[in-house]
């Protein structure tokens, strides 16, 4: 067996030799018979060509698929490095958006503090706010005003468009400003157009109670609320919201302010109203007052007499 296998191999090895010499010495023939230049010649290869050229159309078909595949390829990786491109310019147009949309939001909320309209004695200082008390109730906020710009304890703190709180504690150059929120705030109102008085008590919800109502029966949901200014809290006339019901049938207040987005806040320079001492002096002048009640009297005696 071993036998039978050397002598293949025997004749096997000088057969590859003599094929692959044969193989070479075609080769370079074809290639001098090539480079012949010779009208002959290149007659011939012209219809070696015109014969052998068409048959391999179905040989170059992978080539040509492989070509078209790599293209695609190409093209297919240009439009994904397009694709990233644009989904960054939309990133950045989006944060441009927002960048927008806050500030047509805080030029509303500073057009609404412009146009808000009060009794003209009510002077106000305008601040930033800086903190909040980190509560999700947010029940207090810090102003970026102080004492060195007259605030003073319990004057009221506005947004564009209604009561958010007064000022409880001033230092030199910030104030905090509890919220309506808050447990500790009992603000006198007026409900109208009824003109029922009553209280509204905080009680960290983001719609606070409305009680102490004289007749509950005479309010309905969607009823202005205003401060009635008694017991010197706040002045008369400031906007808190509007009334709603809860489920539960109790009346509750709509904050008009926007407590999401307190940013900046009008607090209100209240000097008090004049305190009237004396009613007399409503009709005249007391010396006026004391000389008619001379001349009264002795036209009295006069008639009793």
């Amino acid at each position: 067996m071993a036998k039978d296998k050397r002598q293949s191999d025997d004749y096997t090895g000088p057969l590859k030799r003599l094929l692959l010499g044969v193989l070479l010495v075609c080769l370079l023939g074809l290639f001098l018979f090539w480079r012949i230049d010779s009208p002959r010649v290149e007659r011939f290869r012209a219809q070696v060509v015109d014969t052998v050229v068409p048959n391999f159309d179905w040989m170059m078909a992978p080539v040509t698929g492989t070509v078209s595949l790599l293209r695609d390829f190409q093209s297919y990786q240009r439009i994904y490095q397009q694709n990233q491109e644009l989904r960054r310019e939309l990133q950045r147009m989006q944060a441009w958006k927002e960048a927008a949309l806050q500030l047509e939001q805080e030029n509303a909320r500073l057009l609404d503090l412009n146009n808000v309209r009060l009794d003209p004695r009510l002077t106000f200082v305008t601040g930033v706010v800086s903190a909040d008390s980190g509560s999700p109730f947010r029940q207090s906020v810090l102003l970026n005003v102080g004492a060195r710009d007259g605030i003073v304890d319990g004057w009221a703190a506005m947004d564009g468009l209604g009561l958010v709180g007064r000022v409880s504690g001033v230092g030199e150059n910030s104030a905090r400003v509890i919220l309506l929120t808050d447990t500790s705030s009992r603000i006198p109102v007026t409900v109208q157009p009824s003109g029922q008085r009553a209280l509204v008590i905080g009680d960290n919800t983001a719609a606070p109670p409305v009680d102490f109502l004289e007749d509950a029966g005479s309010v309905r949901p969607g009823d202005r609320v205003i401060t009635s200014g008694d017991g010197g809290v706040f002045p008369a006339g400031l906007l808190l919201g509007q009334v709603a019901q809860d489920p539960g049938g109790r009346m509750r207040l709509r904050l008009a302010a926007d407590y999401e987005r307190l940013e900046f806040l009008r607090v209100l320079r209240d000097h008090g109203s004049t305190r009237i001492e004396t009613p007399g002096t409503l009709i005249g002048p007391a010396g006026h007052a004391q000389s008619d009640a001379s001349v009264s009297e002795p036209e009295e005696g006069a008639i009793d007499g």
